[in-house]
């Protein structure tokens, strides 16, 4: 997880002192009223020091924010921005200093609320309002799946950035960032598809049921010179039933179960000689009821283009589980599409019901081997080779869903 680096503002010290004046005595230390014979001395009183200083501009949102005792203890701290929302902060067990949690969004005015005690003598509070800094390179963001969708258990996280992020520092600093929480944690990892791009999944498939919850805390976070994160997101998704579907150029079926229990056969399709079908553990990326498959997409205009129904996608490149009413005679006997898995109107409709985005697809039998990054293809790694993907070349346990 990630923390703030060292503070290098100054700091805004600020103690409320208070004199104790009664009677007339020219030497004797008046009682403050309900209060002890303190013998002339001043009440002790609570300091406290807050970085940034009050009043600073272009403050790196990198930077955290502290907040020190310097006599007495911190009784509560808050760092607010906008319409009064809250940044989160730790405070010490000892009480003598306080932390923000994650970097800070940039272009933001923030205000830090601290109050502090002291044995015997008076409390304090301090105010310190600063701004962030408006970087030269704002990094955007965006992640899949969908808020709240449900998902099979092969789906992987992916995030999604504008920028490059290509310096071993920056991917280290992206990935503590990321925080997951499970509601059943499991060990996973993040891998680098590329320099825009990283993406999670567990060491095995998810656990049907489970309940993921993703933060990007990457607002202010420094991915580069001059390159800040602009916000943070959260993604909430729900695992489904564990739906793994086989199918064997060798029998020309596709098997398909529902957590291990065989739920449909269904006659298939592959793809003709030249024009293979991918071999390889694969996810459903997308699902569309209707659409038109033109081969000039492939490079081979003119071949064919025609409108099908009941699609389900299973690599950037088009491979598809769709109907074919046209092939229903060569269905579970030989191959003769163009690469996707040509089924039945009825089979192909039932399928695009029954599947949800994420849920594993395995290929079998076929001389063509599925190209890692062909789609979002986290299972044509092994688990030590996604570990190497990791720029803190690290597992992570997911953290209670809180």
């Amino acid at each position: 997880m990630r923390k703030g680096r060292a503070a290098t503002a100054g700091a805004a010290i600020i103690g409320a002192f208070a004199i104790s004046v009664a009677g007339c005595s020219s030497g004797g230390g008046g009682d403050k009223a309900g209060g002890p014979d303190r013998g002339g001395d001043s009440e002790k009183t609570a300091k406290l020091a807050v970085t940034p200083a009050t009043g600073a501009k272009q403050v790196a949102p990198d930077q955290p924010v502290m907040v020190k005792a310097v006599a007495g203890k911190l009784t509560s701290v808050t760092l607010t921005y906008g319409k009064n929302q809250k940044a989160e902060g730790t405070l010490a067990p000892d009480g003598k200093s306080w932390k923000s949690a994650w970097t800070l969004r940039p272009s933001t005015t923030y205000t830090v609320t601290a109050q502090g005690s002291i044995d015997g003598g008076r409390p304090a509070t301090v105010t310190s309002t600063f701004t962030t800094l408006t970087p030269a390179k704002k990094l955007e963001t965006g992640m899949s799946p969908l808020d709240g969708e449900t998902v099979g258990v092969g789906m992987p996280v992916q995030l999604l950035l504008s920028r490059p992020v290509s310096t071993k520092a920056g991917k280290q600093a992206v990935e503590k960032a990321l925080e997951v929480r499970m509601s059943t944690p499991v060990q996973g990892a993040w891998y680098w598809i590329s320099d825009k791009e990283v993406d999670f999944r567990p060491r095995d498939y998810w656990p049907s049921g489970e309940k993921v919850k993703v933060v990007a805390h990457l607002a202010g976070l420094k991915a580069g010179e001059g390159l800040y994160g602009m916000k943070d997101r959260t993604l909430n998704f729900t695992v489904g039933p564990k739906h793994i579907t086989t199918i064997s150029d060798d029998t020309h079926r596709a098997k398909v179960t529902e957590n291990g229990r065989l739920v449909r056969t269904m006659k298939v399709s592959l793809g003709k000689p030249g024009h293979d079908s991918y071999s390889g553990t694969m996810i459903a990326q997308e699902k569309a009821a209707h659409i038109v498959m033109d081969s000039a997409t492939t490079g081979d205009p003119g071949e064919y283009r025609i409108p099908t129904s009941w699609n389900v996608r299973l690599t950037y490149s088009g491979t598809f589980v769709h109907s074919a009413p046209w092939s229903t005679g060569e269905q579970g006997v030989s191959d003769v599409s163009h690469g996707c898995v040509n089924a039945s109107p009825t089979d192909a409709k039932w399928f695009f019901n029954f599947t949800n985005r994420g849920d594993i697809v395995k290929v079998t039998g076929t001389s063509r081997k599925l190209r890692f990054g062909n789609g979002p293809t986290p299972w044509v790694k092994s688990w030590n080779e996604w570990l190497q993907g990791s720029a803190l070349g690290a597992p992570v346990t997911g953290a209670p869903l809180k």
